[in-house]
């Protein structure tokens, strides 16, 4: 299971961390997110270590999603070493997430 950061540890997981992280910014009423989780699931099983996958609910941390702009969910926004580097919005099908995710690797 993914793990499930907020405001009060994204500075921690996401923008102290080293490497690539994938933040998926969703909400447990969004259908194409419930569609998506079990995706991001699989690519952090398959990716490893390489990546750190996180979720974050907009509805308990909408300060973080007003901060980054996520005006539609899903929004993917992809990590390196604490800057923001890639966004994607919407639903997208595992092997454009990955590639997305392997771009930045």
């Amino acid at each position: 299971m993914l793990n499930h950061i907020n405001t009060s540890n994204f500075t921690e997981e996401v923008l102290n961390s080293k490497g690539v992280v994938v933040v998926d910014f969703f909400a447990t009423w969004c259908a194409p997110c419930k569609m998506l989780s079990p995706i991001l699931e699989e690519l952090q099983t398959e990716m490893g270590e390489s990546v750190k996958i996180v979720k974050l609910d907009v509805d308990e941390s909408g300060e973080i999603a007003n901060k980054y702009q996520v005006q539609n969910i899903p929004t993917i926004k992809i990590f390196k070493d604490g800057a923001e580097v890639d966004t994607k919005v919407g639903f997208l099908p595992k092997d454009a997430l990955k590639e997305a995710i392997e771009e930045v690797l």
